[in-house]
């Protein structure tokens, strides 16, 4: 039986102890993971303590996956991981929203509520900005979040 993984708290560094319990691996299986997989680069503080941020604990999660339940051995879990970082990076050249969980909204879908609105928003004081101006805002904004 497959055990879950706890959901992942909202914090913004984990130690080495808490990614292990968060990911269900040990420690040294962690340190061992870090040389082989060169996106593993977590913060090394005083004494060579390690602080995992979140896409980190995530891309372990991801990496125990393909070696524990898809059976990859390393060499071909490596070249998984390549080859999905690559996938998101051509997304992202291509303007694509990255983000899990969030409902890719159309440009057409936008236009039709936005018209709404501004039916509806007819007093003079309340100006509404132009849909290329907000979706020009729009995605400069994703673009920051984006670059992590």
């Amino acid at each position: 039986m497959e055990k879950s993984l706890p959901p992942i708290p909202a914090k913004r560094y984990f130690t080495i102890g808490e990614v292990g319990d968060l990911c269900g691996v040990k420690p040294h299986v962690l340190r061992y993971w870090e040389q082989e997989f060169t996106q593993l680069r977590p913060m090394k503080r005083r004494g060579n303590r390690r602080y995992y941020q979140h896409h980190e604990v995530l891309m372990i999660r991801r990496i125990r996956d393909l070696l524990y339940d898809q059976g990859f051995t390393i060499s071909g879990a490596r070249n998984k991981i390549q080859e999905l970082l690559q996938d998101e990076r051509d997304k992202k050249r291509q303007g694509e929203v990255l983000l899990d969980g969030i409902d890719v909204v159309e440009s057409s879908e936008m236009d039709d509520e936005f018209e709404d609105i501004a039916a509806v928003n007819t007093s003079p004081d309340q100006a509404v900005l132009p849909l290329d101006s907000v979706r020009t805002e729009l995605l400069g904004i994703r673009d920051l979040l984006l670059t992590d």
